[in-house]
């Protein structure tokens, strides 16, 4: 209903001698007897009431107004109304509104005036005209009152008026004091009802988030944050950080540690936050919780006296960080599930059960050799022994690790032997002993694939006495460009997030020596890329930038080159506008490379942040239709998948932006669809990207149909989903005559059971909050290699694939004591539930089982204790988690 515009026909121009409302009533035509009628008794009482009201307010007599005032403040206060409904009383004051409005202009300053005010205030709930912010205009001309008794629905509705007004205000440069102190007041109801997301949007509207901090107390600081965290995803930058600063802040003045530890690591300069929380507790048991944490975010980090004055503590503590215990924990975790049985490639194939023709083809053993031992790497991934590489050498037993190195031609052996490597993954000591026979190797392929081998051993496992540094350091400088490369590439991968600083010395030379090969220089670049991961050097982004100048059109032309302009994305991983300097210096750079290099930068350096303007962007670019050799639209497609994987609601929009992709885009859009694909639902298998990927999977061009397959195992990876893998063993004998594809399907096959299901390579932890820029880094540059699979992945640089290993971390939850010795506890385990913003305490997980500990945690969902015995440490259950006996305990 809107207003009426004019005060009712009825009511006389001049307000001094109203006619008694029995006369009012009669000169309103036919028309409103009738509706009179309808009415019941008591509510045309209340409404002939009300109108005498409204005749007294206007009253000679300031005694009679003020009596009139009070009994219609009243009837409107006592009103109830359902939450359809206009509450009677103002909507039997509805015609008077002017009225009351035009006398109010007449008022005397004084009290009444205001009293009038703030009657008109709530009239104009219902009443004004939209934009006109009434409501807010007599509210500021009344009594500084308590808003909160004319109920919620007003102090809502005033929060909207104010958020308009402040913009105004803003645009035309007015004073906000006035608006600010009502605020104040509207924050603090809020507050106390239970409102506290709206008590934040009223605080983002009028950009002063501050205030909330003085506003929460122990009761509903965890769902205020709770609702800044999560509206942190959606906001622009650099509101976004500003809000997850203040949950930090909120969250280290209740003292919850652990939740403020997650938040720092989303912040900008984290470091110094993490040292924050370290040193705000004395609770050394707290203090490994976070180690654990800081460990599985792949945040490189010294212990040092501030954090524990204790060197046993500190040395406790760096041991955590440094994920000395993560073999030995996932390794728990597999005795639990009882899969320490190494499995062979042909476990993975299940060739008997392919019905009809025979799927071993004669076409090109070494190429099958070579796709087996990816297999054998992923599948027995950190379990320490598996069928070809570490059998046990009998002199009869034809499965010993020498026979089958030598299976495979050529560059296929250097894949062998850092395969290896793989599969002691995260256990240093046995792994680089083993590993150093293959280093005093005659072949040059295999001592390259030991060295490599050595990097993927010590992925994520840092070590005090840096062994991987000293062993590669040695080899950086060798004539022989593929054991340069797998040394370099071996250092990008074990020291990747770390950022240390003598890498860049050494790895700037090689980089800046114009007599490098291409390959080693793109690998450089890769190694640096991955190692200052999200640091913003400059000094590297310049000798980066330098090396892809001085290139000759020939170089250019290369596949591979596409690699460089990764390498210089990664440097600003997630990091927003901090790329833009560099991005304007890749504009300068060779067409055939410039535009490349632009997209990739935007799409990397917003890369996680779900910033919907440059989703639009690269959208934008996918739309145009280019001439044969533009190569760029490959790229922003996977832009848009990277930007958008922030958060589910981005998602699914993007899933449904890449259908439309696929059916309007070139070619080249279309043969990097199912890679973004891949990437949005990684290690997460959801029913219509599955189907969308297996029509892809025999689309008429090879390209998509093999990114497809190899997508197929990204959304899959880790989960050993059953209908995935029917779908590939039914491509590897549609494919049996097709080398490359066939290639592609045992990668997937490999991939889809990585470390027989225990590992995700999902880059988000800690409950889908925390994103680890290495692992999201080693995803990336394999799926750029993927974006031109024939002289990537099918040529001589299989070995790319490897860097996959920065993402892989077990999808596990295991409890343990204070002693960190395993515990086995009884956990719910469900789907998660989002409870942001929902009243009361709702349930977090939903449609749960009940499991003892160690447990494996799929995509989505969430754990919780079972029973009050132990109190956990952190506030999300996942990985590591330090579980203290809770003394208010008693057992039944």
């Amino acid at each position: 209903m809107s207003p009426p515009e004019n005060p009712s026909p009825a009511a006389p121009a001049e307000p001094s001698q109203p006619p008694p409302p029995a006369a009012a009533a009669k000169g309103k035509g036919k028309k409103d007897e009738k509706k009179d009628d309808d009415l019941s008794e008591e509510d045309l009482a209340l409404k002939e009431q009300l109108e005498l009201y409204v005749v007294r307010a206007q009253d000679a007599d300031p005694g009679v107004q003020k009596l009139a005032l009070e009994s219609m403040r009243q009837e409107i206060r006592s009103a109830t109304s359902s939450m359809t409904s206009v509450p009677k009383p103002l909507k039997f004051l509805r015609p008077h509104f002017g009225t009351l409005k035009s006398y109010f202009e007449t008022m005397q300053e004084s009290e009444l005036k205001k009293y009038m005010a703030d009657i008109l205030s709530v009239l104009a709930l219902t009443m004004s005209v939209e934009g006109e912010r009434e409501s807010l205009k007599y509210r500021l001309l009344g009594s500084e009152g308590d808003i909160g008794s004319w109920g919620h629905e007003y102090v809502r509705n005033l929060a909207g008026e104010i958020a308009q007004e402040f913009q105004k205000r803003q645009d035309d440069d007015l004073p906000i004091d006035v608006l600010m102190e009502l605020v104040q007041q509207i924050v603090s109801f809020h507050m106390k009802h239970n409102a506290e997301p709206e008590a934040v949007d009223l605080l983002m509207e009028v950009e002063d988030l501050d205030l909330l901090v003085e506003h929460v107390d122990a009761t509903n600081y965890k769902r205020a944050c709770l609702y800044l965290t999560s509206s942190s995803k959606f906001l622009p930058a650099p509101d976004d950080m500003l809000a997850l600063d203040i949950a930090y802040t909120i969250y280290m003045k209740f003292g919850d540690l652990a939740s403020a530890l997650r938040i720092s690591l989303q912040l900008e300069k984290s470091t110094q936050y993490v040292k924050q929380v370290y040193t705000a507790t004395d609770d050394l048991l707290l203090k490994k919780q976070f180690s654990y944490l800081i460990a599985r975010h792949g945040l490189a980090m010294e212990i040092d006296d501030e954090i524990a004055a204790d060197d046993n503590d500190k040395e406790v503590l760096q041991e955590i960080v440094n994920n000395t215990k993560l073999s030995e924990g996932y390794l728990t975790l597999a005795r639990d599930i009882e899969v320490m049985e190494p499995k062979s490639p042909e476990d993975i194939y299940k060739v008997h059960l392919i019905d009809g023709r025979g799927a071993s083809s004669s076409l090109d053993s070494a190429r099958q050799n070579l796709a087996a031992t990816f297999v054998n790497a992923f599948v027995n991934a950190g379990f320490g022994q598996d069928k070809l590489m570490t059998a046990p050498s009998d002199s009869s037993s034809s499965g010993s690790s020498g026979n089958w190195l030598f299976k495979n031609k050529e560059h296929g052996k250097a894949s062998a032997a850092a395969s290896l490597g793989m599969i002691l993954l995260w256990d240093t000591d046995s792994g680089l002993a083993q590993l150093d026979k293959y280093l005093h190797s005659n072949d040059t392929h295999v001592v390259a694939g030991a060295l490599l081998g050595i990097g993927i051993v010590t992925c994520g496992v840092k070590s005090d006495c840096d062994p991987a540094f000293a062993i590669l350091m040695e080899y950086i400088g060798k004539d022989d460009s593929n054991i340069r490369i797998g040394a370099i590439l071996g250092l990008g991968i074990a020291y990747a997030g770390s950022q240390k600083e003598e890498l860049k010395m050494h790895l700037s030379a090689v980089l800046g020596d114009s007599q490098s090969p291409l390959e080693v220089l793109v690998f450089s670049a890769i190694a640096m890329g991955l190692v200052f991961v999200g640091s913003c050097n400059e000094e590297i982004a310049q000798s980066i930038i330098f090396a892809l100048m001085e290139r000759s059109e020939a170089e250019l032309a290369e596949p591979i080159i596409r690699l460089l302009p990764v390498a210089l994305g990664l440097l600003y991983l997630g990091k927003q506008d901090s790329v833009e300097a560099t991005a304007e210096v890749s504009k300068t750079f060779d067409e055939k490379i410039g535009k490349y290099c632009d997209v990739t930068l935007m799409s990397l350096a917003y890369a996680g942040t779900g910033n919907v303007l440059k989703v639009q962007k690269l959208l934008g670019i996918c739309s145009q239709h280019l001439e044969k050799g533009e190569t760029h639209q490959g790229p922003a497609v996977l832009g848009i998948a990277l930007i958008a994987m922030a958060e589910e609601l981005g998602a699914e929009m993007a899933v449904r932006s890449l259908e439309r992709l696929l059916q309007y885009g070139e070619q080249n859009i279309r043969r990097a669809v199912p890679l973004a694909l891949g990437i949005l639902c990684i290690s997460n298998p959801k029913v219509n990207v599955m189907d969308t990927l297996s029509r892809l999977s025999h689309d008429a061009d090879a390209d998509v149909s093999m990114a497809a397959i190899i997508s197929l195992g990204l959304i899959g990876a880790g989960t050993n989903n059953a209908r995935i893998a029917g779908m590939l063993r039914n491509l590897s004998s549609y494919y049996y005559k097709e080398a490359a594809h066939l290639f592609c399907v045992r990668i997937a096959q490999g991939l889809v059971h990585l470390g027989k299901g225990l590992l995700t390579l999902s880059p988000y932890h800690s409950d889908r909050f925390l994103l680890s820029p290495m692992a999201l880094g080693g995803l990336v540059t394999v799926l750029h290699a993927c974006l031109d699979m024939k002289s990537t992945i099918l040529g001589k640089y299989h070995y790319i694939l490897y860097i996959i290993v920065l993402a892989m971390q077990p999808r596990m939850l295991l409890t343990v004591d204070e002693d960190l010795k395993p515990l086995s506890v009884p956990v719910r385990v469900g789907q998660a539930v989002d409870v942001v913003g929902q009243a009361g305490r709702p349930k977090t997980i939903t449609g749960f089982q009940t499991h003892s500990t160690p447990v494996l945690l799929a995509a989505g969902e969430r754990a919780e204790l079972a029973t009050e015995k132990y109190i956990p440490l952190t506030p999300v259950l996942e990985g590591f988690v330090i579980l203290k006996k809770n003394p208010e305990y008693h057992e039944e």
